[in-house]
């Protein structure tokens, strides 16, 4: 990956202060990019954005990307070289207390993307994350390729789903001519995990909390399956996807899943049985969903074979390494109560090292 086609570029992030947003943001910000932030505001407290001091070395915006107004004068003005689209209202049991939100904000909010960046008289590279939930999940032991059928039981999976269904329409009807200069490309990540995440209803999160505080945390599914990954091989899948794009217009509406190795497609309990290791205080207390009505999958898969063939990218942490990073990175915080900037930017670093060396 030829990171310096982003030095002094100009790049939209929406959904900058979220926790993949924020690690992004201080990604590219190593890259000498100048970053434009877009969010409707702080998602958590703690933040990962905050701590990081990220206001000050970007230029930071309140919009909500429902305002498709606001959107609009957001892109005219800055005139973005990328836009990275991660804005989104991400966590599925609260899809189930609020489904308008939901679907205004991830279906709603991608089609005003969109609709900015029609706005854009130059050149424009943007990459769409939705998510691995876009798949109708029939819990079949294998991993959904980018021609499944799209799906969605929860108000969360459909609205990504029917967010993919309104980005394929637009490249379709609005940027296929002959001068079309915007390049779009979308990309499904599986469940990723890292320091700094601080979302409620996610399991790293919720234990190091726990852990933290000498308590027992609460488990729902603990056989449930996900393709988890760390937030910074996603990441490094959507700076490869842009580059390719930019280059070669070929990738122009393509999909491309970045999830992690078949190894890796672990349940709850064997990643807490993991994660253990470097937590002497870790228990956990498995509890009943008592809401009938909230279903939860049990078996979920992505297949990256695509995203390996064409983009040349692939995971190259192992499970430990990943498991490994996290821990380290909340114990640090934990410890000093505060973020180390130096420990986020180490471990941007520290990947960059790892690709260089296992990618050869």
């Amino acid at each position: 990956m030829n990171e310096n086609q982003f030095k002094n570029k100009k790049i939209i992030i929406t959904g900058h202060t979220g926790f993949k947003g924020s690690w992004l943001t201080a990604w590219l910000t190593l890259l000498g990019a100048k970053i434009i932030g877009i969010s409707s505001g702080i998602p958590s407290n703690p933040s990962h954005f905050k701590f990081l001091n990220l206001k000050r070395k970007i230029k930071h915006l309140i919009v909500d990307i429902r305002d498709a107004r606001k959107l609009k004068k957001v892109f005219v003005k800055e005139k973005p070289d990328y836009v990275f689209h991660l804005a989104a209202q991400a966590i599925v049991r609260k899809s189930y207390l609020y489904p308008k939100l939901t679907f205004e904000t991830n279906t709603i909010g991608t089609l005003n993307v969109l609709e900015a960046i029609k706005m854009i008289k130059k050149k424009c590279i943007a990459v769409l994350i939705t998510s691995d939930k876009v798949y109708k999940n029939l819990e079949i032991n294998r991993g959904y390729n980018e021609n499944d059928i799209l799906g969605g039981y929860d108000a969360y999976s459909a609205s990504k789903a029917s967010a993919e269904l309104v980005i394929q329409s637009y490249i379709k009807c609005f940027f296929r001519s002959k001068k079309n200069n915007k390049f779009i490309a979308v990309a499904r990540a599986g469940n990723v995990i890292g320091g700094g995440d601080w979302s409620e209803d996610r399991l790293i999160p919720d234990c190091v909390k726990s852990w933290s505080k000498k308590k027992p945390v609460k488990i729902r599914s603990p056989k449930s399956t996900r393709p988890w990954q760390h937030v910074l091989e996603a990441l490094n899948g959507y700076l490869t996807l842009a580059i390719k794009l930019k280059n070669n217009s070929n990738f122009h509406g393509e999909v491309f899943n970045f999830g992690p190795n078949k190894y890796y497609d672990l349940s709850v309990i064997s990643v807490m049985k993991l994660i253990k290791k470097n937590w002497k205080d870790a228990k956990w207390k498995i509890i009943k969903n008592k809401n009938n009505y909230f279903y939860e999958s049990k078996l979920l898969k992505i297949n990256s074979s695509k995203a390996k063939k064409y983009l040349k990218w692939r995971c190259v942490l192992s499970f430990n390494e990943t498991i490994d990073m996290i821990s380290y990175w909340y114990k640090n915080f934990y410890k000093n109560k505060k973020v180390d900037k130096k420990f986020t930017f180490k471990q941007i670093k520290d990947l960059k090292n790892i690709l260089k060396i296992r990618n050869r």
